[in-house]
C-alpha cells in the first residue's frame, strides 16, 4: 500500500512537504522501520519500547494523533508530526514544553511522607499513573490556539495523580499551582480524553480539579465576567434563554 509522509529538513528544504512512499507493513512502526532500512535512511521519527508503553512514537495519522506502534494503517494516509511543538526533522519534534509544564504545575512529588497505603489508595492514583507523556493530548488541546502558556491535560492529569497521592506533604501547592493557565481555562472539549492511548480521561481529572480547587477556596476566574443580569427584561420579565 502506498502512505504519505509528511516530512521537513530544513538543511535542504525550509518548507515541509508530502513524499509517498510504497510499503507492505500494515502496523505504522513497521512500515516506518522498512521505509528507513529498505527505502530512504534519512527519514526522522522516534520509536522507543514498540507496545505502546514509551510514548515516544507519537504521530498524527491524518490529523488525529496515534501510537505509531500502536496503528495500523490503510491505503493513502497521511502520517505527520504531532501538533503543538516545533518539527525538529519529518516526525520528530521539541519537546522542550514537557519539563516546563510540568515544573510549572508542581506535577511531581515534592515532599515525601510516610504513610501507610492501601489497596483502596493505590486506586486513587492508578489510572492517572498510567500516562506515558505521549503528547498525544496536547497535542489535539484546542486552548493551545489562543493560550500557549496552558499548562494543559497531561500535567493536570499527572497534578491530579500526585494530589492524590497519601505520600505528597505538599498537596496544596500543587492545586495553587494551576489556578493561572490551568483548571479554569479548559474549555472542557474532550479531544484529549478521545486520543488518549491509554484510555486516561483528562477532562473529567481536570473536572476533579476544578472541584479541589473550590473546596481550597478558590473559585472560576471566568465567573467575573459573566452577566447574570441578562435572563431579566424589565419591560418583559423574565427570559430563562437570556435573549
Amino acid at each position: 500500500m502506498k502512505i504519505k509522509i509528511e516530512r521537513l529538513n530544513t538543511q535542504k528544504n525550509p518548507q515541509q512537504f508530502k513524499q509517498e512512499y510504497e510499503v507492505s507493513s500494515q502496523r505504522l512502526l513497521d512500515a516506518l522501520n522498512e521505509i528507513k532500512t529498505t527505502q530512504d535512511n534519512t527519514l526522522t521519527y522516534r520509536c522507543g519500547c514498540g507496545s505502546g508503553v514509551c510514548g515516544s512514537c507519537a504521530v498524527q495519522v491524518n490529523g488525529v494523533e496515534r501510537l505509531s506502534c500502536k496503528t495500523y494503517i490503510n491505503e493513502g494516509d497521511v502520517v505527520s508530526a504531532i501538533k503543538r511543538s516545533e518539527v525538529i526533522r519529518d516526525l520528530v519534534v521539541n519537546l522542550e514544553h514537557q519539563e516546563k509544564v510540568l515544573k510549572t504545575s508542581h506535577a511531581y512529588l515534592e515532599a515525601y511522607q510516610e504513610e501507610t497505603i492501601t489497596p483502596q489508595d493505590e486506586k486513587l492514583i492508578d489510572v492517572q499513573s498510567n500516562c506515558i507523556l505521549c503528547q498525544s493530548c496536547y497535542s489535539s488541546c484546542p486552548v493551545y490556539e489562543v493560550n500557549p502558556d496552558f499548562l494543559g491535560p497531561y500535567a493536570l492529569t499527572r497534578v491530579l495523580r500526585y494530589v492524590n497521592d497519601k505520600k505528597e506533604h505538599q498537596s496544596r501547592s500543587k492545586i495553587d499551582a494551576i489556578q493561572s493557565n490551568g483548571v479554569w481555562d479548559c474549555t472542557l472539549c474532550g479531544n484529549c480524553t478521545m486520543v488518549c492511548p491509554q484510555f486516561i480521561d483528562p477532562k473529567t481529572d481536570i473536572m476533579n480539579l476544578r472541584s479541589k480547587s473550590v473546596q481550597a477556596g478558590y473559585s472560576d476566574p471566568n465567573m467575573n465576567n459573566m452577566d447574570f443580569d441578562s435572563g431579566f427584561n424589565t419591560d418583559f420579565g423574565f427570559n430563562p434563554n437570556g435573549f
